[in-house]
């Protein structure tokens, strides 16, 4: 009983402060100067973790400047943590996330670049404008995945995005994430696959016991001349390797 009162309790609070930021970007965010800016979107982020139970642990430093971060994908819980120690990142998302109710209003505010994946054709148009944001000076985050996994393995990873990068002599950073909790090495509580719902998955992180989120920001490294194929390979082979060395938290 008391586990599910302190999940409704947490539940409560992440929906009146997702009400906050709708709020916040709709009244306010457009008339900020961009480090303002930046400073609301990490505050959010980082409160967003604490309401929902989750503490939050970062390894390494973001690069500045133009940058791909290249993520493993667990969680929509994946964005929050990356914006609340690294909130210029603009990431590469699915195009449903457009019609996610309230909370695609947050994400539109976060300059996110759509990718409709249905449409076969549709990579080459968010390559052309993921290049034109990392030339820009932008960090443009993707999940190579290309679905949320459980978190004990990566799943393959693609290398269509990473086209952006080499054709802009753009720097490449790997990230690790992990989530663990009180009960387990790689907490079940974040695992966003299959079927589950966005409500289900506020449920289980709510009522999670000591849920934590550990962001390792690796070592960024050239992508001028690479074969995108033998970089994703690499990259993977990064993270992967990040995830075993790193204790649970």
């Amino acid at each position: 009983m008391m586990l599910r009162l302190r999940g409704a309790w947490r539940l409560f609070r992440v929906a009146l402060h997702i009400l906050h930021g709708v709020a916040i970007t709709l009244l306010s965010l457009d008339s900020l100067e961009r480090p303002a800016r930046l400073r609301r979107v990490q505050w959010w982020a980082a409160k967003m973790l604490r309401v929902a139970g989750v503490t939050l642990e970062g390894a390494g430093t973001p690069r500045p400047g133009g940058v791909l971060l290249v993520i493993n994908h667990i969680s929509w819980l994946d964005i929050v943590a990356i914006h609340a120690l690294c909130p210029q990142a603009r990431f590469v998302s699915k195009a449903d996330v457009k019609h996610w109710p309230v909370l695609s209003r947050l994400v539109d505010a976060a300059g996110t670049l759509y990718l409709e994946r249905e449409r076969r054709r549709d990579a080459l148009r968010v390559v052309h404008h993921m290049g034109e944001a990392l030339t820009a000076g932008d960090t443009v985050a993707v999940f190579p995945e290309g679905t949320t996994g459980e978190g004990h393995a990566l799943l393959p990873f693609h290398a269509n995005l990473l086209q952006a990068a080499i054709a802009t002599d753009t720097p490449v950073q790997p990230v690790a994430l992990r989530f663990s909790d009180a009960l387990h090495a790689v907490s079940p509580a974040v695992a966003y696959v299959g079927d589950t719902t966005l409500l289900q998955s506020l449920w289980w992180v709510a009522c999670a016991q000591g849920l934590r989120v550990r962001v390792q920001f690796l070592l960024p490294q050239g992508s001028a001349h690479a074969d995108r194929r033998a970089l994703a390979a690499h990259l993977r082979d990064e993270i992967a390797g990040a995830l075993a060395e790193t204790p649970p938290g």
